[in-house]
């Protein structure tokens, strides 16, 4: 039932990838394009909180379903606003959205909750597997969604959000109703009866010392997350700029999501066999390629700013999982969801910094100057990986 969920909120999630800062920049202009990203991402942050909470008390059922609803509502209220014109109620309802991404991806530690710690990269890798379908195939739907909210005479670029709406609300219908028995309380009951195997994580995870392992699990989330949601953001109004239209910027979207969410059993399967480090190191590699081929894409070349945009979802991926199960394999069951939601709040705010400054970095410099920055300040995960790899403790290389 997580799975079926995920392929639901997935298309939520996608719409406001592809069009928040085309409408935004319709109300705004393009110097505060940015701006949607950024809402959503604090609204993440917030509801990260929230969520982490519910679910270290009533389970992961209570937390996520209450997470999609909220992205239900949020979406339903940027609908609103775009056919009222309503900038206040714009930006409101944009926060109140970012519930969805903050569920979404908090589903990502439900899928490694009783996953034994050898396998716990391929568990996180599977969720967030299932999220492919919706996400690829919700930016593929602007031009229908769009023909919706002409039907209904609302603006072209609020017809994703009606997608979005209808999406989280079912994936909350399907968790509140299906997901039993609720995977985190009973892997707490599964590890009272059963002694911890400390040897065995470290053997899996390659490294060493908890406070340690934390740092660098949310280091790499969310310096990936910085990078992603910058160059993400600014690319369908770099496009725009450049005579394409929103279709073809959907698709280019959707390429970028396939490489969020595609590649996932294959980094999943590598954090397990290799170690989490490797992961991580070649994530702040793959963006740094991303950033540098989007520099130098012609504006008018679909397929190079698609693979810019895939390349730029791999590396995200390889952040994502290899962090995730850094995480996971640190944090105590009791304290668990807690310190996740906490974890997911930096991941948040860094993604609406992104977010913001994206908009602006792309008016004052260019588009190439915010993707060549974006690639650079990945390569900050390498030191960070060094140094846990000098720290790790002997036991950690058996």
């Amino acid at each position: 039932m997580l799975v079926a969920a995920q392929v639901l909120s997935g298309a939520g999630l996608a719409a406001g990838i592809t069009v928040g800062a085309l409408l935004a920049q319709d109300l705004l202009g393009t110097g505060l394009s940015g701006l949607p990203s950024a809402l959503f991402t604090i609204g993440s942050a917030a509801a990260a909180v929230l969520v982490g909470r519910l679910s270290q008390r009533w389970g992961r059922r209570a937390g996520l379903s209450l997470g999609y609803g909220a992205g239900a509502l949020g979406s339903l209220g940027v609908v609103v606003a775009a056919a009222l014109g309503s900038v206040a109620l714009l930006f409101s309802a944009l926060f109140v959205y970012g519930a969805g991404t903050a569920a979404n991806l908090q589903a990502r530690y439900a899928g490694a909750d009783l996953a034994p710690e050898q396998h716990r990269g391929r568990a996180v890798s599977t969720v967030l597997m299932a999220t492919t379908l919706g996400a690829v195939a919700g930016p593929n739907l602007a031009t229908i969604t769009g023909d919706l909210a002409d039907a209904l005479d609302i603006p072209r670029l609020a017809g994703p959000f009606l997608l979005a709406a209808a999406a989280y609300a079912a994936a909350a219908l399907v968790l509140w109703v299906m997901l039993r028995p609720d995977p985190l309380l009973t892997a707490r009951e599964l590890a009272a009866s059963a002694p911890q195997d400390t040897g065995a994580r470290h053997r899996v995870t390659g490294v060493s010392g908890g406070g340690g392992r934390l740092v660098l699990g949310a280091s790499v989330m969310v310096l990936t997350q910085l990078v992603m949601v910058g160059i993400m953001t600014m690319t369908p109004v770099h496009m725009q700029h450049h005579g394409h239209d929103v279709g073809a910027a959907g698709l280019v979207i959707a390429v970028h999501v396939a490489g969020m969410y595609l590649p996932s059993p294959i980094s999943g399967l590598l954090a397990d066999r290799f170690g989490r480090l490797p992961v991580a190191t070649a994530a702040a590699v793959t963006l740094l390629a991303a950033g540098l081929l989007a520099a130098l894409a012609p504006p008018h070349s679909v397929l190079l700013l698609a693979l810019a945009l895939g390349l730029l979802g791999l590396g995200w991926n390889f952040g994502l999982v290899s962090g995730t199960a850094i995480i996971t394999d640190t944090v105590p069951l009791a304290t668990r969801a807690k310190t996740q939601g906490t974890v997911d709040v930096a991941i948040a705010i860094s993604g609406a910094g992104g977010g913001m400054a994206s908009g602006l970095v792309v008016a004052g410099s260019g588009y190439a100057t915010l993707t060549i920055l974006g690639g650079a300040l990945a390569l900050a995960i390498i030191p960070a990986v060094a140094w846990t790899a000098r720290t790790r403790s002997p036991e950690s290389l058996a």
